[in-house]
């Protein structure tokens, strides 16, 4: 492995554009400020490690940070051989985006504090098997942390995916202009293990969808997104919109365990459109809070969970709600709630 220090005053841009072929490694020095003005454009490797060593580096407004370039479908493909790390950086302030990943493979983001991006602190398009941890974002004024399919030419939602990626010890702090904390968008196996989101009001704190082209006045319906886990999540704000929205395709098991609302949520925990969702193990769900759902017949299973979070008397539903489930913000055609498929087992007592 070959290694080299970023020098004190250059452009990384511009440093990074100029690395020779045989370096694998990158160091920042702790005791040095960096800045770039541009893209931190990184080159094809095998492996490339990027070590911030606690340095701290400002990034220009309409820099993507650290990012690779991808056109088309044959260069996302020839980037899946690929990997970066990028690892303890201090902060990384301002610019569009932080870290800008795509079509790379087995990626780390770990030990960085990511501070006031316009467009996403960390932007992954196809970058299979990531990891982020130990991440803190910090006033995002667009989104936190996104995992998405490519947006390039011959990218669609079903080959170009961020699957079997983990997000863990996560925290994000949001902006009053924080549209959401995490949104992971057409990826299948995506794990979010003791994550957080407070601060500010968001729209929302994540953003769970797998439409194809995006239009979430419909159902979900990516053939290829089978499942999704969260686990040990912590609320700490309220919400504009929803602090958990789901549209997964019918099939899909989305795993919703051990999840933590600081209080009550005028807007809905949980707001569902699509898929068999599970809740498991929430421990405080305060009598006013609730699920809404925006179709007819949702597909909830809720066990040992407070008691609170339950359905009415005998399923009783009055005026399109049932104690903690609620028709809300319905899709066209849905009008009349029915609780057929929420299932409660094992409650509190």
């Amino acid at each position: 492995m070959s290694s080299i220090v970023v020098p004190a005053g250059v452009d990384v841009g511009v440093f990074f554009s100029n690395l020779a072929t045989d370096i694998t490694n990158v160091e920042f020095s702790s005791s040095t400020k960096y800045h770039s003005n541009g893209d931190i454009i990184l080159p094809l490797r095998r492996l490339l490690i990027i070590d911030g060593k606690g340095s701290s580096l400002t990034l220009g407004s309409n820099s993507n940070g650290f990012s690779n370039v991808v056109n088309n479908m044959t260069e996302a493909m020839q980037l899946t051989s690929c990997r970066y790390i990028v690892k303890d950086f201090s902060t990384i302030t301002g610019g569009k985006r932080a870290i800008n990943f795509s079509g790379s493979l087995g990626n780390i983001i770990e030990n960085c504090d990511l501070v006031s991006q316009t467009e996403a602190a960390i932007d992954l398009r196809f970058c299979l098997l990531s990891k982020i941890s130990c991440v803190r974002v910090i006033h995002p004024r667009k989104n936190g942390i996104v995992l998405r399919q490519g947006d390039w030419y011959g990218a669609n939602g079903i080959n170009s995916q961020c699957n079997n990626s983990i997000l863990e010890q996560c925290h994000v702090y949001c902006n009053n202009a924080t549209l959401a904390s995490f949104t992971i968008l057409n990826s299948n196996g995506v794990k979010l293990i003791n994550c957080s989101s407070e601060g500010e009001s968001a729209d929302y704190d994540l953003f769970l969808s797998a439409t194809m082209d995006g239009d979430e006045t419909k159902t979900a319906g990516n053939p290829v997104v089978k499942s999704f886990d969260i686990s040990g999540f912590h609320v700490e704000h309220r919400v504009r919109k929803a602090s958990i929205y789901v549209n997964m395709p019918s099939k899909s098991s989305i795993n919703l365990d051990n999840i933590y609302w600081n209080g009550y949520q005028p807007m809905p925990a949980l707001l569902y459109t699509l898929g068999q969702v599970n809740l498991s193990h929430i421990g405080w769900w305060d009598r006013y809070n609730f699920i809404g759902t925006r179709i007819n017949a949702p597909r909830i299973n809720v066990t040992q969970s407070h008691d609170e979070l339950n359905l009415a008397v005998d399923k009783k539903v009055l005026k399109n709600k049932s104690k903690s489930f609620a028709l809300f913000n319905p899709l066209e055609g849905n009008n009349l709630l029915q609780t057929n498929y929420i299932r409660i087992s094992n409650s509190s007592v």
